[in-house]
């Protein structure tokens, strides 16, 4: 009889190497599936190891520039956060990895998904929920929910006597999930909320007080909410973002220590790098400010909150997110300009943006000779205003 087969999201590391001889025990042809998101893979070394661990292949899936045009743009548009400083780096990535585990599941005509995630922690909703809407059909199959290996010490030792290829001299004390949007870290003495973050924790960023002391001036171009220039370069969002996650965080920019309601309901501490991220989104809503009118820019901010709600629960494959898109869309139709930012000492501030549909007048707002404001239109303003509260 013919093993049933499983595609395994594979990331390389210990969990999911031990997952193929665990799936392989138990009938399972195992297909490993790694996708490339950023994260930097040695594809010889992760290739030896799951064929080692037991896989009959493993497919390397180069997806950088899928998750930047149709990931990290829409999150852009939106300026998603939850709970305002997670810039959903690794809740961005998931829904993608996940679809095209589904696809990879139907080519090869596996009856099964696979993934190494926990059972305490978000990314196993993020994958099953995608999975289950895309192919409700595929039996989901998450070992280390089911498995006995209660320890990392365990899981080594299983892996020691399946001959699987680790690497635990230069282990991290940290779990560490990285993109091209950012990094998360997390475990080791993090799990402590009152200890700061020791300097090895962090990953991209210089530690901001060894940043260089002059500051740095750069300018991004947006057209229709999408970047397209840095420094007046043209390049495209992919290259863009590279750059700025390596400008960025020669500067310690975006680095953040959080404390987060995770969504199988306990708080967690992580701690966040986006460089890319943080610069993008802020020269994006300062351009925003310039060119959107009040009633749309202040209506868009909950919607802006719901769409990084969405993301980090896992409903990327929502209507809700598809009809979210389109509105965003529609906002950006006069979101294009040059926004000048000032990168200082772990600080990315707008310092300077200008654009052909700027709502911004001069003449209105200044206090000189040159004020064109009708002052006599304010206290009949001031009248109507007060009215419905007896004024």
């Amino acid at each position: 009889m013919q093993n049933k087969k499983v595609v395994l999201a594979y990331s390389g590391g210990l969990d999911t190497s031990v997952c193929i001889p665990w799936l392989a025990e138990r009938g399972y042809e195992v297909i490993a599936y790694m996708a490339d998101v950023g994260q930097g893979i040695d594809t010889v070394a992760a290739r030896r190891r799951a064929i080692g661990a037991g896989a009959s292949k493993l497919m390397v899936d180069d997806l950088k520039k899928d998750f930047a045009e149709h990931y990290i743009l829409p999150s852009l548009r939106a300026n998603a956060t939850y709970e305002r400083d997670y810039l959903l780096a690794t809740a961005l990535s998931r829904p993608l990895i996940a679809r095209r585990l589904v696809e990879v599941a139907k080519k090869e005509r596996a009856e099964c998904a696979a993934h190494g995630c926990t059972g305490k922690g978000n990314d196993q909703v993020r994958f099953e929920v995608t999975i289950r809407m895309l192919a409700p059909e595929l039996k989901i199959i998450a070992p280390l929910r089911e498995w006995d290996l209660t320890s990392r010490e365990a899981e080594i030792e299983y892996a020691r006597e399946h001959n699987i290829e680790i690497d635990v001299t230069s282990r991290s004390p940290y779990s560490i999930d990285m993109n091209l949007w950012g990094v998360s870290i997390e475990c080791g003495v993090l799990e402590d909320p009152n200890v700061e973050p020791p300097r090895d924790a962090y990953q991209i960023t210089t530690d901001p007080a060894a940043s260089p002391d002059e500051p740095l001036y750069l300018s991004v171009y947006f057209e229709k909410g999408v970047p397209k220039k840095l420094n007046d370069s043209p390049m495209n969002p992919l290259d863009i973002i590279r750059e700025l996650n390596k400008t960025g965080g020669a500067y310690g920019i975006g680095r953040a220590d959080l404390i987060e309601d995770r969504l199988v309901g306990i708080k967690s501490r992580e701690i966040y790098e986006a460089p890319a991220a943080t610069i993008l989104i802020a020269a994006h809503r300062a351009l925003e400010a310039l060119v959107l009118d009040r009633e749309l820019l202040h209506f868009k901010e909950p919607l802006s909150q719901k769409y990084g709600y969405l993301i980090y629960t896992g409903l990327w494959e929502t209507p809700l997110r598809r009809s979210l898109d389109r509105f965003f869309e529609e906002t950006q139709r006069n979101v294009t300009g040059n926004v000048r930012m000032k990168l200082y000492k772990g600080t990315a501030v707008a310092v300077g943006r200008s654009s052909h549909f700027a709502l911004y007048k001069k003449e209105l707002a200044t206090y000189t000779e040159e004020d064109a404001f009708d002052r006599n239109a304010a206290e009949g303003f001031i009248k109507i205003w007060s009215m419905p509260y007896g004024g």
